[in-house]
């Protein structure tokens, strides 16, 4: 998971600027956490994720103290894979550090709006 600072359109940009950094829209890294799904139930029992069923994760992020300031927003970026920051993610449940090229194929991450399943991001908010 990635928490992303994005700047407002009009947001100025450095002065001096030598280099023409555009900083209207900019997106920032604030945190970026990796968490294989498999493990959201168990460190010790790994277990897989049946295709089309909405499936509870609760992840903490750690805390950075970061500042957003009025007219940013936050973005946050749910996937599968962080290759190269982490090792490659076949996208199956098997032990990834023996997965042979032909194992690796593409999945789709969904997130869940509304209702009962729906998807929450909660966020400590110091003044």
């Amino acid at each position: 998971m990635k928490l992303i600072d994005v700047y407002p359109s009009d947001y100025p940009d450095p002065q001096p600027n030598p280099a023409k950094v555009v900083m209207g829209g900019y997106q920032q890294l604030v945190r970026g956490e990796p968490f294989r799904g498999k493990f959201r139930n168990s460190m010790e029992k790994p277990e897989p994720f049946q295709p089309g069923q909405p499936a509870r994760i609760e992840f903490l992020m750690p805390d950075v103290l970061h500042t957003f300031r009025p007219g940013h927003r936050i973005m946050v970026q749910i996937q599968s894979s962080w290759f190269p920051m982490v090792d490659r993610n076949p996208q199956r449940f098997e032990e990834i550090p023996a997965a042979k090229p032909g194992d690796f194929e593409s999945a789709t991450e969904r997130v869940y709006r509304g209702g009962a399943e729906g998807s929450r991001l909660r966020v400590l908010v110091i003044e």
